[in-house]
C-alpha cells in the first residue's frame, strides 16, 4: 500500500467515527434536553418588599396584579406573544438561568429581609419546573446576582412592553 494510501485508511478509520459518535452524541442530548421550548408552559413573576410578594403575574392566564404609588391594587390581563415567550426563554437559557440556585439570598434559609425587594420568579414546562427566590440584597457570588436581576429586570421589561402594545392597541 502507497504512503498517501496509508494516510486516507489512517484518517478514515479516525475521522468517521469520531464524527458519527458526536452526531450520535449530541443528537441525543438535544432530544433530551431538559427545558425545551416546544414543552414550555408558563412564567409566573412575583415581587414585593420582604415576605409580602404581592405584585404578580401569570403567562398562561395573563393576569397581572400590581401596587401603584397609592398603595392600590390595579388587576388587568397582559398576554405575552409566543415570540416574547421564546425571547425569555433563550434569554434565561442565556443568563444560566437553569443553573442557579433555587434561594438566592444571604439571609438564612427564608432569605426575607424586612423592606428588601424580593422576587420570585418560575418558568414552567410540562416535564420540569424552575424557579427561584431572588434578594436584591443578596451579595455573596456577583456573577448570580447580576445574572438574576438582569433575567428579571427582561422578565418585566417584557411585560411592561407588552401592556403598552395592549393599551395602543385599545387606544
Amino acid at each position: 500500500m502507497s504512503e498517501r494510501g496509508k494516510r486516507i485508511f489512517l484518517g478514515i478509520c479516525i475521522v468517521i467515527p469520531f464524527v458519527l459518535y458526536c452526531v450520535y452524541y449530541y443528537s441525543i442530548m438535544i432530544k433530551n434536553a431538559p427545558y425545551k421550548f416546544t414543552e414550555f408552559d408558563a412564567i409566573t413573576l412575583n415581587y414585593g418588599l420582604g415576605d409580602s410578594l404581592v405584585n404578580r403575574f401569570n403567562s398562561k392566564t395573563g393576569d397581572f396584579w400590581y401596587i401603584t404609588e397609592r398603595d392600590s391594587i390595579v388587576k388587568t390581563t397582559v398576554k405575552l406573544t409566543q415570540d416574547d415567550l421564546l425571547y425569555l426563554h433563550r434569554k434565561a437559557a442565556d443568563l444560566g438561568f437553569w443553573d442557579m440556585p433555587e434561594l438566592i439570598s444571604g439571609e438564612g434559609n427564608l432569605g426575607y429581609k424586612k423592606n428588601s425587594p424580593h422576587y420570585y420568579l418560575e418558568y414552567k414546562y410540562q416535564r420540569k419546573t424552575k424557579h427561584i427566590l431572588f434578594d436584591t440584597e443578596y451579595n455573596d457570588n456577583p456573577k448570580i446576582k447580576d445574572a438574576a436581576r438582569q433575567l428579571i429586570d427582561e422578565v418585566s421589561r417584557t411585560i411592561t412592553d407588552a401592556q403598552d402594545r395592549m393599551n395602543k392597541v385599545r387606544n
